[in-house]
């Protein structure tokens, strides 16, 4: 696969997701960037803003099995991995394989759930496999998170700490949409209450696994300068030094960028990463990952603001 292939296939899913999603043209651009470098991605925003909608549509666009957690306070372990259960009737004990076991798993309000539970995605996410029993078993190399929170509530949830969230590639702010896009949504789904169906949309494959696979083919080959790599490099270990900041990114905000350019690089269709490719996922990337100091926070300075300032301040290789 070429990348004009591979672009092809991203503007033809964008096109599909276009039938149902009006708008939020970033968070598709974020997924496709995700998915193309094995990445996950933490959705944030309102209720109704179609975090739900987009990532099913997103996924039935690629042929992908869909999978649904619905995060609640009461929500175990073994609800989301499953667990082994003795059959009387072989006398022996069989596996009941949780929601997990999927190939795009949408977590929805995952920040509704204890921290015990949240940490049953940990080795999934990071690993592509669970751990029942002492055993083993594989989710498989589709398999990709879109975990969604809601930003206004917070009585009954339970904030992802820092190992869960740099498990996550990006961390994507849904926004509202714009009066115009608004009109689209009222116009197009404004018949009934419910929440409009994939199928009913005509929203159909662009690609499935053997094309996912080689499009990351695509993206591993894509050319990362030994200046860029410092230019990455210095602007992760610039969050470390900076006074609004308690905590900085870790090594693995470094490798992940690298990846996370080179697909977005493939999307613009080039076989090299440019500094503008690492500015346009900086944020998303790195907004999740570090932590603002006290005297920040009493400013009301904001991880975006701090992660602007740094790339402005990091010189560009030329």
């Amino acid at each position: 696969m070429a990348i004009e292939a591979v672009r092809k296939m991203a503007d033809n899913l964008k096109a599909e997701v276009g039938k149902v999603v009006v708008g939020q043209e970033d968070a598709v651009e974020i997924l496709l960037v995700a998915l193309l470098s094995e990445g996950h991605v933490l959705m944030e925003g309102v209720p109704g803003t179609a975090k739900t909608l987009l990532a099913q549509t997103f996924s039935s666009a690629l042929s992908l099995d869909f999978g649904r957690i619905q995060f609640t306070p009461d929500l175990m372990p073994g609800d989301v991995i499953g667990t082994n259960l003795f059959d009387f009737g072989s006398n022996s004990f069989s596996l009941v394989k949780g929601p997990i076991f999927t190939q795009f798993l949408l977590a929805d309000e995952i920040n509704r759930t204890p921290p015990k539970t949240q940490a049953s995605l940990l080795q999934a996410m990071q690993e592509r496999e669970v751990t029942i029993d002492g055993k083993t078993h594989s989710l498989g190399d589709a398999f990709m998170v879109v975990a969604t929170q809601n930003p206004i509530e917070q009585q009954g949830t339970y904030p992802l700490p820092e190992a869960q969230l740099d498990r996550f590639l990006f961390k994507h702010v849904l926004t509202y949409p714009s009066r115009d896009q608004e009109r689209d949504v009222v116009r197009r789904h404004g018949a009934r209450t419910a929440m409009p169906s994939v199928k009913e949309h005509g929203v159909r494959p662009v690609g499935d696994l053997d094309a996912l696979r080689a499009a990351r083919g695509v993206v591993a080959g894509i050319t990362l300068s030994d200046d860029m790599t410092d230019y990455i490099v210095d602007v992760i270990r610039a969050t470390r030094e900076h006074p609004a900041l308690a905590f900085g990114a870790s090594p693995r905000a470094a490798t992940n960028l690298s990846a996370a350019a080179r697909a977005y690089a493939v999307l613009q269709g080039r076989d090299y990463v440019i500094p503008d490719d690492v500015k346009a996922l900086a944020n998303p990337l790195l907004r999740h990952r570090v932590v603002l100091s006290a005297s920040a926070e009493i400013e009301g300075t904001g991880e975006d603001q701090v992660i602007d300032q740094i790339l402005q301040q990091i010189p560009v290789p030329r």
